[in-house]
């Protein structure tokens, strides 16, 4: 392993099932390091999340008609918000996180 970065790159190479065989042994070797094994779990766990079942969402019917509504009334750069979208708008309801 050449640097930290170059680790972290082939234990995530590893965990996608990426990783070339020829630089499979020295990637094992590094995870009985701590630095290796941290990145091991933390590759790990963002998988995990990003596979967990997330159940669906019910949107409402206008939910595409309305999101591209706003968007187009954002503020971008070279470009001031126009306020004639943001007059009818209704707030955007809170979202709790857990």
């Amino acid at each position: 392993m050449e640097t930290p970065n170059r680790l972290q790159e082939n234990i995530s190479a590893m965990v996608d099932n990426e990783l070339p065989a020829s630089e499979v042994e020295l990637t094992l070797a590094a995870l009985s390091e701590p630095e290796g094994l941290a990145a091991w779990r933390l590759y790990h766990a963002a998988g995990d999340a990003l596979r967990a079942h997330q159940p669906e969402a019910e949107l409402s019917g206008d939910f595409t008609a309305r999101l591209a509504e706003r968007l187009a009334a954002e503020e971008l750069p070279g470009r001031p918000a126009d306020p004639a979208v943001h007059q009818d708008a209704a707030p955007a309801p809170a979202v709790t996180l857990p």
